[in-house]
This record gives structure tokens, C-alpha cells and sequence, in this order.
């Protein structure tokens, strides 16, 4: 059986981090493994508290999987801080870790900031050159190039800078555009649009997780990245075309939060 390891936060709601990784990558009938770098306290309708896990711990984890159950792939989420990337992508080296997926999960789907104010630079130059794929949405990318991204003449030249930080590829997701949920993946010096339709569900939260963590799965099974790209988007568009509602929150979205060190 192929394995994947998630290195990410927490959702005790089950919708996204590594719980919604795991419920992934068992979907697709691989062995799930996780090293937890933030417990947060979050549901649908907000992020409510969070605490960090220390540095050490964080490492002690990830060896713990590469010594015992080696993975095919490595999902990776929310890091928080630098102190932890640092930690992170020196264990990834050590244990020559490949088939990496990054989320870059910097602001959450309601709103709130997921990472230190200095943990964004350190992630572009030590995660993105171990990185096989990263996925960042309108949001992340504007963070990550410094220029407000919001038509596909702007993605395709944001997927242009950001080649020169990774040895990968590149997928914006456009679930945020106006008009289309396109993705553009830049792979091998090439451009490739992923055509998708709207589709009107209020659902979403966690679908950034769901879907790279369905790419590390087919990067595990030995999919080509494109192909991987490509399946797991039609896995996530089947996912939110089932429209399943589990839902009974409060109504509008709380800002609330506790940070915690």
C-alpha cells in the first residue's frame, strides 16, 4: 500500500487540515500519516483559538514516519511560523523526501490569518525549492508575488515569477475569479488551463486540503503531475457537485481568536 504523510494544523470539525487530509488520502485507498504543527480550534464558520506546536516536536514527528513507514508522498499545510518551516524543510532534506505537495495556507477561508508575519519569506526560500507542486489560490499568490491577482492574464504572469522560486510546478486555483473556477497549472516551462464551471455550493470549506491531498495521492500511486492535477480536480469537482450539507452553525461568520504561543 502507498503512503502519504499530511504536516499540517488541525480541524476539529473534521472539514479541513489533516483530518480532511486523511479522510482524502484514505478515499483513494493509500495509508494516511500526520505530524500535527498547530492545534486549532475552528470550525465552518471561523477560526476560534490556536496554539502551535513547538519546533522539536514538529521534527520528532516527521521522524518518526521516515523511520519506520517511509512516505510515497508529503502533503504540506499550514506551517505557521518560521521556527517550524525551518524544522520542516531541514527534515524533509534529511530524509530526502519526495513527491512534496505545498498548500500554502495562509489565510483561512473566513478570513484570518494562518501564519507569523515573518513565516512567508522563509517558506518561499526553503519550502518552495523542495516543493514538487504547490497550490496557492488568488489570495495566497497575491501574498506570495506581491501583486493583486484577479484575471487569468495576471495568474498566468504570477505562475511566471513564482517559477523562478521552485523546482516544480505551479497550480493557481481559481476558485476565487469571477466568472469560472479555472486553474492554471505551469509545469516543465508550459502554461495549461484547467477548465471548470461554477459551481454554486457554500460548502467549500477545506476543498484547498481535499485537493492537495488528492494530488500527493496519485504523485504516491506514480501519476505523472500533470495527470495528478488533473484527477484530483475532477475528484474535488465530484465532491462539491454531491453538495452533501452536515451544517447547523450560528449563521455569519465569527472572528474570534485566541493566539496562543
Amino acid at each position: 500500500m502507498k503512503t502519504v504523510l499530511s504536516i499540517a494544523g488541525t480541524d476539529p470539525s473534521g472539514g479541513a487540515g489533516i483530518q480532511a487530509d486523511l479522510k482524502t488520502i484514505e478515499a483513494h485507498g493509500l495509508y494516511g500519516m500526520a505530524a500535527v504543527t498547530a492545534v486549532i480550534a475552528q470550525n465552518t464558520t471561523g477560526v476560534y483559538a490556536m496554539q502551535a506546536v513547538s519546533p522539536e516536536l514538529v521534527a520528532k514527528q516527521i521522524d518518526c514516519v521516515f523511520e519506520d513507514i517511509r512516505p510515497d508522498a508529503v502533503k504540506l499545510g499550514m506551517l505557521y511560523s518560521a521556527e517550524i518551516i525551518y524544522t520542516v524543510a531541514e527534515r524533509l532534506c534529511a530524509h530526502h523526501a519526495k513527491n512534496v505537495v505545498l498548500d500554502p495556507v495562509l489565510i483561512s477561508s473566513s478570513g484570518h490569518t494562518l501564519s507569523c508575519a515573518n513565516a512567508l519569506p522563509v517558506m518561499m526560500e526553503h519550502i518552495l525549492p523542495l516543493c514538487t507542486l504547490i497550490t496557492p489560490n488568488l489570495h495566497e499568490v497575491s501574498a506570495m508575488t506581491g501583486r493583486s491577482i484577479g484575471t487569468r492574464a495576471e495568474m498566468e504572469q504570477a505562475a511566471r515569477q513564482l517559477a523562478l522560486c521552485t523546482n516544480g510546478g505551479i497550480l493557481i486555483k481559481g476558485g476565487h475569479l469571477a466568472d469560472c473556477a479555472d486553474d492554471l497549472l505551469y509545469n516543465d516551462g508550459g502554461l495549461h488551463w484547467l477548465h471548470a464551471p461554477r459551481i454554486e455550493n457554500p460548502n467549500t470549506h477545506g476543498t484547498g486540503c481535499t485537493l492537495s491531498s488528492s494530488i500527493a495521492c496519485n504523485l504516491a500511486l506514480g501519476v505523472s503531475l500533470s495527470g495528478s492535477v488533473k484527477r484530483a480536480k475532477r475528484y474535488l469537482t465530484a465532491c462539491i457537485q454531491f453538495g452533501l450539507d452536515l451544517g447547523h452553525g450560528p449563521g455569519p461568520l465569527q472572528h474570534r481568536v485566541e493566539w496562543e504561543e
